[in-house]
């Protein structure tokens, strides 16, 4: 949610801001029209109420609470639309965040690693069925399609990587939580998920709740109505995550790639407005360790203010290479990414701390992928593939999962 004075205050600058992320800057003209009738309402009503006091007969008095009455009736209508003006307006992208229409326009920091030299290498999907480590057919009998089961060495790798993560991200302050995945609708709306994408989101009509899609939706809103001390706030949470895929009818059907439930390690921070870009680098330099770690190849990429979602600020993605894919032409595909909310989540979830002069302030709130881990897995297996028929296992994950490679003929 946007900061109403600085809508009244610089409204041509959030126009801007809003048709740079793709949404109406006639949102803004509507907001402030509702807005100004608010405002004007609500001095009626305080003048009438004022006048009210003064009355000295019974006359009087019932033509003044009739027309307060009636003014309160106009006031409540008009603060509704004011209230569903204002959260129709997504999160304004930072000025360092280039300008652009969509993900084609999403710039390329670095690419980082070497590329595996594979004859013909295979797909995970084909990997998946030859090592026996993926079964979609099964799942898909017991619960339809964009389900999977992980068996044997790819089920192993779940939990050397979820170790692997947790570890390395407690070495660096963070708190380590596992928190629920169905939560009510007021924290799913304060997180700015309900106004676009609701689609995406698997709803329980019956108790009004909705399960999670990235555990930040759980955890950023454990702080609502808090003030903060001792900032930053670093969480490190896993959980089970879910996703309907709505508009994903025809991609990536086959497999474990996109699908309506997985599991995921992120992190959550909670950060002072002049800690919030630095520690936006921080979590973006905690994944690179991390896909170093995995010795995984990958490019970082800078998301164009048309490519944010309505929460997100600043954004970036790390894409994994996936030799395999596109016909063993190879092809990134997304593994990780970090935003920065800034208060958009902290306003509507009033979640604030003690600045240096002893005020309230809003925090910033971040998020960041540690691994999603599906993916993750599918891209180990496409490059740590071997031409005489195995899989490699990382280094950093053979002690936990007590094997190098992964050979169907042992």
């Amino acid at each position: 949610m946007l900061d109403i004075n600085l809508i009244r205050k610089e409204p041509e600058r959030i126009k801007k801001a809003l048709a740079a992320k793709q949404a109406d800057p006639l949102l803004v003209d509507n907001f402030l029209q509702l807005d100004e009738k608010w405002r004007t309402l609500t001095k009626q009503f305080d003048d009438t109420r004022a006048e009210q006091r003064k009355i000295r007969s019974a006359e009087e008095g019932k033509s003044i609470k009739e027309t307060l009455k009636k003014i309160d009736g106009e006031l409540q209508d008009i603060a509704k639309m004011r209230e569903e003006a204002l959260h129709q307006m997504p999160n304004p992208p930072l000025m360092s965040i280039p300008v652009g229409k969509d993900a084609s326009e999403n710039i390329v920091l670095e690419e980082v690693g070497k590329k595996p030299a594979l004859k013909n290498p295979k797909d995970y999907t084909e990997l998946a069925q030859e090592f026996d480590l993926i079964d979609t057919e099964r799942a898909a009998k017991i619960s339809g399609s964009r389900f999977g089961y992980l068996k044997g060495p790819a089920a192993l790798m779940e939990f050397a990587l979820v170790d692997l993560a947790m570890k390395a991200l407690i070495k660096r302050e963070f708190i380590p939580i596992i928190p629920p995945v169905i939560i009510n609708e007021d924290p799913m709306w304060a997180m700015g998920y309900l106004e676009r994408g609701r689609d995406e989101i698997y709803h329980l009509p019956q108790d009004n709740q909705y399960l999670i899609g990235t555990s930040e939706q759980s955890v950023g809103p454990m702080h609502q109505g808090e003030v903060l001390e001792d900032l930053p706030k670093r969480y490190v949470a896993f959980s089970t995550c879910f996703r309907r895929e709505a508009g994903s009818y025809g991609k990536d059907t086959k497999g474990i790639l996109r699908v309506h439930q997985f599991d995921k390690v992120e992190m959550v921070v909670f950060t002072t407005p002049e800690e919030s870009e630095k520690e936006h680098q921080r979590l973006l330099g905690f994944q690179r360790a991390l896909m170093d770690a995995l010795e995984l190849p990958y490019r970082v990429l800078n998301i164009c203010s048309g490519d944010l979602g309505d929460p997100a600020a600043a954004k970036y993605d790390i894409e994994a290479w996936l030799p395999g894919q596109n016909g063993g032409q190879g092809e990134y595909r997304e593994t990780h990414s970090t935003s920065n909310t800034t208060d958009f989540q902290s306003r509507r979830l009033n979640i604030k701390y003690k600045n240096k002069e002893g005020k309230t302030e809003l925090v910033h709130m971040l998020n960041g992928t540690a691994f999603a881990i599906g993916r993750t897995i599918l891209a180990i297996l496409e490059n740590y593939q071997t031409d005489k028929g195995t899989i490699k296992i990382p280094k950093v994950l053979q002690d936990y999962m007590g094997m190098k490679e992964i050979n169907p003929h042992t």
